[in-house]
């Protein structure tokens, strides 16, 4: 049977029921969430582009039996960890997901942390299956950490040039000349209908000042379009960060970035 707990820690923390706790069987089965621990944590720290995550093992001597079973769990899962003594918080033992940027910084992210603390404070107990009352332990969960806190340290690890699936704004597509601008619109509406994040840039500034502005701004990708492209139904596609540019039928561009544009855990 599983029994609810209260959960807290901010932003990042999920709702996550618990089992009967206190018994040392049901404490390693919560630290050694392998789904939680790898499938989690790690694919979402890979999918935002950072390392595996650095595993730090804080302590409190409090929780001795605990801290224990934590380190079995880490370590049948397969996990490298480092231990960081004297660093746990006073109500419990807890894993602490540490990524490094691209500048080479240490943030902590993601944790696991057992809280025997609150639960007993707030007088919460449950029936044990020597049907007596026990006092639960609380989960806190954090995956991220703060979303908005983790999304700074996104941009920075990115200095905002982040890959296609990632960006804001996926694609511009701009027009070369007044007479392209309802294809440039055309062409919008295609990509949207994919899937895309696009905006048009049908202005009367030149080429060249679209594709600066657009460049600073740290689109992925610039899709050009004049007469001739729309006459043949085609775009030019130039790629941030390269002066190169690939003509393209409108449909096999298209299908193309549709596919580069599928976030890494759905392909």
């Amino acid at each position: 049977m599983i029994y609810p707990v209260i959960l807290s820690g901010g932003s990042g923390t999920r709702l996550w029921p618990m089992s009967r706790s206190l018994y040392p069987k049901q404490l390693l089965a919560l630290f050694g969430d392998t789904s939680l621990l790898q499938q989690t944590v790690r694919r979402v720290a890979g999918q935002a582009g950072f390392a595996a995550p650095l595993i730090v093992a804080n302590e409190e001597h409090r929780f001795i039996i605990a801290e224990q079973l934590r380190e079995i769990a880490v370590e049948a899962a397969g996990l490298a960890y480092t231990l960081n003594p004297g660093e746990g918080a006073f109500y419990g033992p807890k894993l602490e997901f540490v990524l490094r940027d691209a500048l080479g910084r240490d943030w902590q992210c993601g944790t696991l942390q057992l809280d025997f603390n609150m639960p007993e404070r707030l007088g919460a107990t449950y029936v044990g299956e020597d049907g007596g009352r026990h006092t639960p332990v609380m989960l806190h969960r954090a995956i991220l950490g703060s979303v908005e806190r983790f999304i700074g340290i996104l941009i920075e690890h990115y200095a905002g040039s982040f890959p296609l699936w990632l960006a804001p704004v996926q694609a511009v597509v701009a027009s070369i000349v007044g007479e392209a601008a309802p294809y440039a619109e055309e062409v919008a509406r295609e990509l949207g209908g994919a899937g895309l994040r696009v905006v048009t840039d049908t202005g009367n500034e030149t080429i060249n000042y679209k594709v600066r502005e657009h460049s600073l701004a740290k689109v992925p990708l610039m899709l050009v379009v004049g007469r001739r492209e729309a006459e043949q139904r085609s775009v030019s596609l130039r790629r941030l960060g390269s002066p190169a540019q690939e003509a393209l039928a409108l449909g096999e561009a298209i299908a193309r970035l549709q596919v580069e544009a599928v976030p890494p855990d759905l392909r």
